[in-house]
């Protein structure tokens, strides 16, 4: 009796450069080679350099200046300013996301905020720092509106003007910096928060509501455990932003304000102790924090898709 052979339906395995021919994937080339030049290169070159003294001699003492009081101070300042821009664009974006997708606002106004987001999350730098300056500046017009207004005094005195520098606020200060960085923190958290919100199903508000549970118990037990990996995510994404950012904080205050993107800056160019290799070994623990944050937010933005996918 003879035995048919059946033809195997099962494809043969193929190698990878079997597959990566039939891939089209010619269209991350140009990514790929932006990451290779613009990111591993030069953080392999601070790397390398950060272990070289003058002389191109290998040596672990650059690594001595985090010990410095200025240093330590720089890297207090910047983290500082870091969480608490992250936590005020996160409270204030999130109210803003949860309006324009579970609240009664109208098309056109989500529509608007959006594409404001999308527009205010990349405005920065010395634009910015310009535009609050030429704002609440001394002479800014805000504030030459505000000095047109009278104010009673502790005796029922008509006071004018009012001279919110005469009152406590300095742009130029911490608090000044902490809120040019919000107007492109909150719209951030906007753009990032918005998709997990829009991932909330109908279905689980329905089954809370049927299980007798209030609004304030669905968000307690239900909603806010779910987006609680998407909101820390995009707070992290937002001290990531805040912590790196240089030329809006060096354009508003000329620098008086110790960042540590400052004071790599002035390390490198030799402003400061005119060693630049000391600079490199900064830039190397700045980037050792924002790998952590990196790290960090994907491994959130994975437990996040896992809800969403559900």
């Amino acid at each position: 009796m003879t035995q048919t052979l059946i033809p195997s339906t099962v494809p043969a395995k193929k190698s990878i450069w079997e597959r990566l021919s039939e891939t089209n994937w010619i269209g991350l080339v140009p990514f790929f080679a932006f990451i290779f030049f613009f990111l591993l290169l030069p953080s392999t070159n601070l790397l390398f350099k950060s272990f070289q003294d003058i002389n191109g001699n290998l040596t672990l003492s650059n690594y001595a200046v985090m010990q410095n009081p200025y240093v330590i101070k720089a890297y207090s300042v910047s983290l500082r300013v870091s969480i608490i821009t992250s936590l005020v664009g996160g409270v204030f974006g999130f109210f803003v996301a949860y309006a324009i997708t579970l609240g009664n606002t109208p098309k056109w106004m989500r529509n608007f905020l959006m594409t404001f987001s999308g527009l205010a999350a990349n405005f920065g730098g010395v634009p910015l720092a310009f535009s609050y300056i030429a704002t609440l500046g001394r002479t800014g017009f805000v504030t030459a509106i505000l000095k047109s207004i009278c104010y009673p005094d502790a005796t029922g005195a008509q006071v004018c003007p009012f001279n919110p520098y005469d009152n406590g606020f300095n742009l130029y200060s911490m608090v000044g910096l902490v809120l040019t960085y919000t107007y492109f923190q909150f719209p951030l958290m906007v753009l990032t928060i918005t998709p997990a919100l829009e991932g909330l199903k109908k279905e689980w508000r329905e089954a809370s509501a049927n299980l007798g549970a209030s609004p304030w118990q669905y968000w307690r037990d239900v909603a806010l455990p779910i987006l609680a990996p998407s909101i820390l995510g995009a707070t992290l994404l937002l001290f990531g932003s805040a912590f790196g950012a240089y030329a809006t904080a060096y354009a508003l205050t000329g620098g008086s304000i110790y960042l540590i993107t400052i004071l790599i800056a002035q390390q490198i160019r030799g402003d400061v102790l005119n060693n630049p290799y000391e600079g490199y070994a900064l830039a190397v623990g700045m980037i050792v924090i924002m790998g952590i944050t990196i790290l960090a937010y994907n491994v959130l933005q994975r437990r996040t898709s896992r809800w969403l996918k559900s």
